[in-house]
């Protein structure tokens, strides 16, 4: 039998499909009711329906807060849209943290405005960890915060993705071969 055979009528089908940070930011730029477009990220992903067209978009960063967490342990949703398409969101977070655990991070967290209930994270596996940040704060150059996104507290929903820490990567202090000024494509070959 036919997938689309239990598809209530009306109903949209969706599939999830990696984005580029133009494509998010451009989502973010005509449906985000609150924030700006994001200025980098680990991965974006957009939720398109039958017709190829974009429904939603969730862009994952390193944590923002310098105390949340090493970056490669620790991925973040910076921003999450859609255009009200039913279950979106819910197929974006739940994405967003399988792409994560197979890469290998440890968690996977957001914040949200208090108004916000959440439902979709709660859905989706995650776990509220209770109210997190807000008011005003300067950033380590002495600038002010921006104004123009709410500064009111939040509340930060996370989900646990792999028991194992981060590897430490070793990053190589000498060039690979004889010459020092061989490419590595020259030195293979």
């Amino acid at each position: 039998m036919a997938r689309d055979a239990y598809k209530p009528e009306g109903a949209v089908g969706l599939r999830v499909v990696p984005i580029e940070l133009k494509e998010a930011n451009a989502a973010v730029a005509a449906w985000h009711r609150h924030h700006q477009p994001c200025q980098g990220h680990r991965f974006s992903l957009g939720v398109i329906d039958e017709t190829d067209a974009l429904r939603g978009a969730i862009i994952i960063g390193r944590p923002v807060a310098r105390m949340a967490g090493h970056p490669r342990a620790v991925l973040e949703v910076t921003r999450l849209v859609t255009d009200g398409t039913p279950n979106a969101c819910s197929m974006l977070y739940a994405a967003a943290a399988r792409v994560g655990k197979a890469l290998g991070y440890a968690r996977i967290q957001t914040y949200i405005l208090q108004e916000e209930t959440g439902v979709t994270l709660r859905a989706t596996g995650w776990v509220c960890e209770g109210r997190a940040g807000g008011g005003q704060w300067k950033h380590t150059d002495g600038k002010p915060r921006r104004t123009d996104q709410p500064t009111g507290a939040k509340a930060r929903w996370a989900k646990h993705l792999n028991d194992d820490p981060p590897a430490m990567i070793g990053i190589p202090t000498t060039p690979i071969g004889d010459d020092a000024g061989a490419s590595l494509f020259e030195v293979m070959a």
